[in-house]
Order: C-alpha cells, then structure tokens, then sequence
C-alpha cells in the first residue's frame, strides 16, 4: 500500500481515503456484471426480482456508483466548497464499515436473502457515518451555493434510501410487510435513483462542466429552477406512491422530465461559454450520459402515462447504466488520472523527468471502451424490449468484459 500510494506532503486530503473507496468501486464493477451473466435468461425476458439480480445490481449500484461518489466526494468536496474534511479518520473507517457492509449485503442476497437485514444495519451504520462526515464538512463552508444545495438535499435522499432498503430486509427476514413492500419498494428506488445518485451528479456536474471545459462568464440562475422543478417532482412522485391511479405519479415523472431536460439546457448553455474547443473523451462520455438521461426521462413518463410495468422496469436498468455508471465511469476516466498525476509528479516538475497527464491513460483505448460501453447499451436496450435472450447474453457479455477492461485501465494508473 505504501508504494502505491506515496506519502502526501500538503494539507490536501489523504489520498489513499479517496482512491481506497475508488479501487473498492472499479473492481465491485467488474464482478457485479460477471455476476450478471449467470441471470440472462431471466433478464432478457423482463424478470428483475431474483436473488441474483438484486445482489449484483446493488453491487454496482452501491459497491461501484455509492463508493465511487463517496470516494470522489472526499477528494472534490474540499476543492469545490473550501473546506477541509471534517475527519480523515473517520473516513477510513466509514470506508471500512460500508465495504463490509456491502460485501455482506450482496452475499446475503445472492443467497440468503432472509438473512440480509443486519448485514443492510451495518451498510446503513456506514451511510450515516458518510452522510454525518459530509454534513459537518458542509456545515463549515463559508458562502453557501446551489451546488451545495444539489448535495446536500442528495445526502438527504441518500439516508432515505438506506433507510427504505433496510426496511426492506427486514420485510424478509422477518417475513412481514406484505401489504407495503411494493409501496416500500417504489421509495427506494425513487430515493435512490432520482434522488441521491441524480441530484449528486447534477450538483458537481456544475462543477465538472466549467473545469473540464475552461468554461467562463456563464450564468448558475438556471440550477435553481432546475432544482425547484426536480425536486417538486420526486415529492409529488413520492405522494403518488401512496394514492391511488396513476394521475399525482404522472405529474411527478412530469416534473422530473422538465427538471433534467433544463439541467441538460443549461449545461450545454455553460459549454457554450468554454474556452477549450476539443473536449477530453472521458468528458463527452459523461455528457453522452446527461443525453441518455434525458431521453429515458421522456421514456419513463410514457411508460407511467400508458402504466407500462415492464418498460419501467427496462427503464430503470438503462437509467442505471447509461445515466449514472456510464456518468461515473466518464468522470473517473478524467479524475483519476488528474488527482494521481498532482498527488505523484506536480511537486516534481522542473526537477526531473516527468510523465504527461495524457501518459498515464491510453486516450485511445478510453474512446474505444466508451464507444464499446454504448454499443453494449444499445443492444441491452433491444435485447430486453424483444425478450431476445442471445442478444442480451451478447450485450452482458460485452459489459462484463468492458467493466474488467476499465477496472484495469483504472487500477494501471496507480502503477505509472
């Protein structure tokens, strides 16, 4: 560990607490599809709720999506907002906890689902370690912005979301809750995907887009409205789940479309104002994924209007990978390598021989692996609409492999 991660020599954040929870997320990526391989059949044919699926899908959803953002909120949250992290050491703990929390969790529910509630305690012990780190971090900003608006209120939607999911293995191991387990169900997904993953990405992509960009002179009044109308949309969507007929849950898919296609506007408003004319592929890759949100937004309300169960649940696959992993993967394409480069040779510079940013990652083989990643999206996406279960073995087949090819492109940089 220690020649991977060379001692630090400023106040900045120890690097090994961010890349701790990054290394744990790119390598829970890989197996999480290879884990997905074995449910094919019943995938492809619109069946989500196995013991399989729910383990490998919370495997990349929390031990890849929530540890990659955790890991990066450590590193960019001093940046973005002025402020230390509270406690280092807390950290390393709360990374510890959720790790092995996660593990356990996606054991059990692989297979032992009735036994998942106290490995899902200690998962939730770990969030609430994360979300009281991150809030007594805030609470030490000076000035105050919509960006911390957008993370705050998703550190919120984060607590809820453990707080549904925990809920939800009690329901099965103590075989109860029958009467609200879709109710409980609906929450935890409408927390957890439109809520903590969707406004935490919408919140630093208005930091990400003018740094990745050279963007200047551009105006944030827009994240406000976005903000407003998004947010009125998961509470009148979260109303809906607990009334009858579909009218109040169409309202709020409404809302949420009309949230994220302003927040596509106005991110494309602040490109507009950017000095740099050739963006960085890791960069348009998650810009491609603002585009993909968007038109499964649009999607979603169509499948709410015509009270579709089966496209929303294909839906909310895609949403899973072409929103928030293919945002993820396209953002530590470009962090990782930027943090590791500062964090090694900056200091270095003018002293000796140093490599290049572009040195310590293949630009190539990135445009390959983001153009592999959205063919393999493409085909998952007719695949399940058909019910064509060689196709969607062809599609998983390439996401596994794709996920083990970025794991490695990741875990290389740390070597260079």
């Amino acid at each position: 560990m220690s020649t991977m991660f060379p001692t630090r020599t400023g106040t900045e954040t120890d690097i090994r607490l961010p890349f701790s929870f990054i290394i744990f997320a790119v390598l829970a990526l890989a197996v999480s599809q290879l884990v997905l391989l074995a449910a094919v059949p019943a995938l492809s044919g619109g069946t989500f709720r196995l013991p399989l699926v729910w383990s490998a899908a919370h495997l990349a959803l929390l031990g890849f999506a929530l540890m990659a953002a955790m890991g990066a909120m450590y590193q960019l949250v001093p940046v973005a907002f002025l402020t230390p992290i509270w406690s280092e050491r807390l950290g390393f703990w709360q990374f510890a906890v959720t790790a092995v929390g996660i593990v356990t969790l996606t054991a059990n529910l692989a297979f032992m689902p009735n036994q998942a509630f106290f490995p899902g305690l200690l998962l939730f012990f770990g969030i609430v370690l994360f979300v009281w780190q991150m809030a007594m971090t805030l609470k030490q900003q000076g000035n105050k912005t919509v960006m911390t608006l957008f993370v705050a209120t998703s550190l919120l939607f984060l607590l809820l979301t453990a707080a549904a999911g925990a809920l939800l293995t009690f329901h099965f191991f103590a075989a109860t809750g029958a009467n609200s387990h879709e109710m409980v169900f609906g929450l935890h997904v409408l927390f957890g995907l439109c809520g903590w993953f969707t406004l935490l990405i919408m919140g630093f992509s208005y930091k990400m887009a003018p740094m990745f960009s050279l963007a200047h002179g551009f105006s944030m009044q827009p994240a406000r409205y976005v903000y407003a109308l998004y947010t009125s949309g998961i509470a009148v969507a979260l109303i809906g789940l607990f009334l009858p007929g579909r009218a109040l849950l169409t309202i709020g898919a409404a809302l949420l479309t009309a949230g994220f296609a302003l927040f596509a506007w106005h991110v494309y408003t602040i490109l507009q104002k950017r000095m740099k004319k050739v963006l960085d592929r890791p960069f348009q890759f998650s810009l491609f994924a603002i585009a993909i949100g968007l038109g499964l937004y649009v999607a979603a309300l169509v499948a709410v209007v015509v009270g579709s169960g089966r496209l929303l649940g294909i839906i909310v696959y895609l949403f899973i990978f072409g929103w928030i992993i293919f945002s993820i993967v396209g953002y530590l394409f470009k962090i990782v390598p930027f943090l590791w480069w500062t964090h090694r040779y900056s200091e270095k510079v003018g002293q000796e021989n140093v490599p290049t940013l572009k040195q310590l990652m293949n630009e190539r083989s990135i445009t390959i692996q983001c153009l592999l990643f959205t063919v393999a999206l493409v085909l998952a996406a007719v695949a399940l609409l058909f019910a064509n279960v060689p196709l969607f073995a062809v599609a998983q087949a390439l996401f596994a492999g794709l996920s083990v090819l970025f794991a490695g492109t990741i875990l290389a940089v740390f070597r260079k």
